[in-house]
């Protein structure tokens, strides 16, 4: 007959693994088994009787325990930790973090507008507290915002943020049957909340604006243009409500269409090809129409006020371009990815945005990659104004041999 292998006994365990009778290991802030089965270890809510001034928490599992009384040093306290209820009369202070996370960082990161850092700091949250969907997404961004500031511990934020941004959209789904003037404030901040995480996540090819093959929130160019086609019928109300100073009034209209040589004169060679584009009918309108939106958010970048959120402008290409160049690119047409690869000299300059940091860089590969040697040639000059880290459309003063020989008029026609 075997024996029974011994072990030594644990008697300071969660209660989850004291009731499946199974050993638990004791490491902070979720023991082995639980992360495992995808449970909510009690070590996270501090309900288990380690948790008590008799049996100060670990951080980690110690190799020896046989250091003498005498020289043993205090035990530091366990860093709180999240969970994933927000039940009233509980104090939670990893949901504090988050909050205190938000208030004072994140908040400023969502704008280059000074007037919508107050917005994002003070209205935001105070909203949040009367729409439960709000809050989780303020939290969620902020998990985020802390995984790339500890990268120690990026993967138990990333978990953090990943829970209480599903609560948010499962929420904001089901509350969206019943948009009204009350909290339709709500809806508008966690629609932005929504894009910043969609960016903010770590990338995967899923990820990318032509694959959707999944249908979450990393999906950002439909991300982009299904929450501005929701919100549209509110959008009076948010004109006139307390979050109104978070838009930009006149972002999708460009009087100026300046640009700088090298940029006019690639978006004019864009317009040539797509005259001659193959893909089915409506192909030529599709691409022709993207284009032309790509000349509008090009002039915007360059041309706006410091007063104007280059956020917002960057994107007003997503919901301008027509579904028929959406479903272009989704089936990896080589035009489409070629005008793609041209949005992304917009996208690289909000790199200094950690939620954007590296995304245009991450889409330009994969672009390349799915182009063939002759369609490369077209994407030529974007990827050199991303590998050499340039900002070509950051505003400065023209010399005339910077300036398209080509009136704004003209050009404006293209």
């Amino acid at each position: 007959m075997v024996s029974r292998r011994s072990h030594q006994k644990s008697r300071t365990g969660c209660a989850q693994c004291k009731k499946r009778r199974i050993k638990c290991d004791e490491l902070r802030p979720s023991c082995t088994n639980c992360i495992k089965h995808s449970i909510t270890c009690d070590f996270q809510t501090g309900t288990s009787e380690v948790s008590s001034p008799l049996h100060p928490p670990k951080l980690i599992k110690q190799a020896s325990d046989s250091r003498s009384q005498g020289s043993a040093r205090p035990e530091k306290r366990p860093r709180p930790v999240i969970t994933n209820s927000l039940e009233p009369g509980e104090l939670h202070l990893g949901d504090l973090e988050l909050l205190h996370q938000f208030v004072t960082e994140t908040c400023y990161t969502t704008s280059n507008k000074a007037d919508s850092h107050e917005l994002w700091r003070i209205t935001v949250p105070k909203e949040g507290f009367n729409h439960d969907f709000l809050m989780r997404g303020v939290l969620a961004v902020a998990a985020l915002h802390l995984s790339h500031l500890r990268p120690d511990r990026a993967i138990e934020y990333q978990h953090i943020a990943s829970s209480h941004q599903d609560r948010a959209l499962g929420q904001f789904q089901a509350a969206m049957t019943d948009l009204n003037e009350s909290n339709c404030h709500a809806f508008f901040a966690l629609s932005s909340l929504i894009v910043v995480y969609a960016f903010a996540s770590p990338r995967t090819p899923e990820s990318l604006a032509f694959s959707y093959e999944t249908q979450d929130s990393t999906n950002w160019l439909a991300m982009i243009r299904g929450v501005n086609s929701i919100l549209m019928p509110s959008w009076p109300w948010v004109e006139n409500g307390p979050l109104r100073g978070l838009l930009q009034p006149g972002v999708f209209e460009a009087s100026d269409t300046r640009l700088p040589k090298p940029a006019d004169h690639q978006l004019r060679q864009l317009a040539e090809l797509c005259e001659t584009a193959a893909g089915g009918d409506g192909a030529v309108e599709a691409y022709t129409a993207a284009v032309k939106a790509l000349r509008k958010c090009f002039a915007k970048i360059f041309t706006r006020s410091a007063v104007e959120c280059e956020i917002g402008t960057a994107f007003t290409w997503p919901v301008e371009v027509p579904d028929k160049f959406i479903q272009l690119l989704q089936a990896k047409a080589p035009e489409a990815l070629v005008i793609l690869a041209h949005y992304c000299v917009v996208l690289h300059h909000l790199d200094r945005y950690w939620w954007m940091e590296g995304w245009a860089a991450h889409l330009m590969e994969n672009i390349y990659k799915s182009l063939t040697e002759t369609w490369r040639e077209w994407i030529e000059w974007p990827s050199s104004v991303i590998a050499r880290n340039e900002r070509c459309l950051m505003w400065r003063p023209l010399s005339p041999d910077m300036l398209p020989t080509q009136t704004p008029a003209s050009m404006s026609s293209t």
